[in-house]
């Protein structure tokens, strides 16, 4: 799909994967909508890149539809989403205060997978019902962020890697489906990379964490992942696979 005057939407777009990835769809000339559950973050995003910042909290099915009818409005029909909104919470299943509370699994299972659900039927169903483009008759890309916890998940990311291996698995089947509606699904798991969560950590953890990739030995840049998913828009044969974006990096349990 050429991305010249396309709409896209970006979930999680006020910061790390997701601002950076809308700032190379602004600049490769798309009409960019930020959604965001910190709306000032998405609005001063997209007030730098010429998008739009709304408000949105993915896990909620109402808030969703809301943002997705501002973006519409604002910009028309969306051709590109891209799933970037998620939560990174830790927790052993049984730890020093006993059992995990059950809220807390709850919370970043609704984030992170039913979230990107909730975006994706949504998005779905508004591609289905665009006019096809070009020569293979496609209508829309959607791209999803995994993790390589859904592969490689560490002692405390229980309620991660689970959120994130939902991610990875409804990925081919919902390609099969939508495969007749010309919208194809995609699923980009990262590793180790510079966000917001784990910019958060000490100096020492974030270079144990970079010297751990075998190469390049260090952590992801935001503008690697962006660059991957304009690829996979571009590229229209890439449908129903998840791709690991880590520098070969395989977590060994600890």
């Amino acid at each position: 799909m050429r991305l010249d005057g396309q709409v896209a939407i970006v979930t999680g777009g006020g910061s790390g994967l997701g601002s950076a990835t809308a700032s190379l769809l602004a600049s490769s000339g798309c009409k960019v909508a930020l959604l965001d559950i910190n709306e000032a973050a998405a609005k001063s995003h997209a007030a730098t890149i010429g998008g739009i910042g709304i408000k949105c909290d993915v896990s909620d099915a109402a808030s969703a539809e809301a943002a997705m009818a501002a973006a519409r409005g604002a910009h028309g029909p969306a051709r590109v989403l891209i799933n970037c909104a998620g939560i990174g919470a830790a927790g052993r299943v049984v730890g020093r205060d006993g059992p995990l509370k059950l809220e807390a699994f709850d919370r970043v299972i609704r984030i992170n997978l039913i979230g990107t659900f909730n975006m994706i039927r949504l998005a779905a169903a508004e591609m289905s019902a665009l006019d096809p483009i070009e020569g293979d008759d496609e209508r829309g890309v959607i791209i999803n962020t995994a993790s390589i916890a859904a592969f490689d998940g560490q002692v405390g990311q229980a309620a991660y890697a689970a959120s994130k291996g939902g991610v990875v698995a409804m990925t081919l089947p919902i390609a099969r489906e939508l495969a007749r509606a010309g919208v194809r699904v995609m699923t980009i798991a990262p590793g180790v990379f510079h966000t917001p969560m784990v910019d958060g950590l000490p100096p020492e953890v974030r270079q144990s964490l970079g010297d751990g990739v075998p190469f390049p030995r260090r952590l992801g840049m935001p503008e690697e992942y962006a660059e991957l998913a304009l690829h996979i828009i571009s590229n229209r044969f890439l449908n129903g696979e998840v791709i690991r974006l880590d520098g070969a990096l395989r977590m060994a349990p600890r």
